[in-house]
C-alpha cells in the first residue's frame, strides 16, 4: 500500500485538475443564448400591433385524389391586432392576405392556381389577378392561452364566417428591432366551394385545412 502522503498527494492533484471544470460550468450556463420569446402571458402589453409580414404564414392543405395531402402557403400578410390582456375577449384582428403571392413546391401547380380561364371563361382556381383575401374578427372567446376567434373571411369575392382555433405561442422583444412582439398559431377548415372555387371537387378535396403562424409587433 502506498504511504499516506502519496495518497493525499494524488488526491490533491486530481482536485486541482478538476477545479477549472467546476468554475467553467456556471460560466458556460451564463453565456448560453436565451430565446427572446416565451409563453409568459405577463409579457403581453395592451395596445395595437402590426403583423410582421416576413414571419407570418398561412399554410393550406388539401387531399389530392385521396392518395396524399398537398400543401402550399400564403405569405406577406398584413394587418393589425388590438389587444388588452386584461380583457382578451375584446381583441380585434384584421388581416389581409395577398392571394397572388401563393407559393407551392410545384411551379406548374402555382401557375395553374393563377391561370386564367380557357377562352375567357372562369378560372379553375384564383386566376391571374386575384383580389386579396381578408379576415376581420367579429368575436373572441378566450380561455387561458387559447381562444376561438370568429370572423368574416372574404375570399374570391365571397364572404363567409369562419372560426380560428388559436393558441398563444410566445411574447418578448425582437432582438433585432427591439419591438415588443407576440405570436399565435391558429387552425381552421374551410370549404373552398363555398367561396366559388370548386374545381375538381371531390378529386381534390373541398375541405381545405388552414395552418396559420402569425407574429405581431407593437406599433410605435
Amino acid at each position: 500500500m502506498p504511504p499516506p502522503f502519496a495518497i493525499w498527494s494524488r488526491l490533491i492533484r486530481k482536485l486541482l485538475c478538476a477545479l477549472p471544470l467546476l468554475f467553467a460550468v456556471p460560466l458556460i450556463a451564463q453565456s448560453a443564448p436565451q430565446v427572446p420569446g416565451t409563453m409568459e402571458v405577463v409579457r403581453v402589453t395592451a395596445g395595437t400591433y402590426n403583423t410582421d409580414p416576413g414571419h407570418t404564414l398561412i399554410g393550406w392543405r388539401v387531399s389530392h385524389f385521396g392518395f396524399n395531402d398537398y400543401f402550399g402557403i400564403f405569405g406577406d400578410a398584413t394587418g393589425t391586432l388590438t389587444l388588452d390582456p386584461a380583457n382578451p375577449n375584446a381583441a380585434k384582428v384584421d388581416i389581409t392576405i395577398p392571394i397572388g403571392k401563393v407559393t407551392t413546391a410545384s411551379a406548374g401547380l402555382t401557375g395553374h392556381l393563377l391561370r386564367a380561364g380557357k377562352d375567357g371563361g372562369k378560372a379553375d382556381f384564383f386566376g391571374p389577378a386575384p383580389t386579396d383575401a381578408k379576415f376581420v374578427s367579429t368575436s373572441v372567446v378566450a380561455s387561458g392561452t387559447t381562444a376561438k376567434i370568429t370572423g368574416d373571411l372574404t375570399l374570391n369575392g365571397v364572404t363567409k364566417s369562419v372560426v380560428l382555433d388559436t393558441k398563444f405561442s410566445g411574447a418578448g422583444n425582437n432582438p433585432f428591432n427591439k419591438k415588443s412582439t407576440i405570436g399565435f398559431h391558429a387552425t381552421s377548415v374551410i370549404n373552398r366551394s363555398a367561396f366559388g372555387i370548386g374545381y375538381a371537387v371531390p378529386m381534390i378535396s373541398d375541405d381545405v385545412t388552414l395552418d396559420i403562424s402569425v407574429a405581431f409587433e407593437k406599433a410605435s
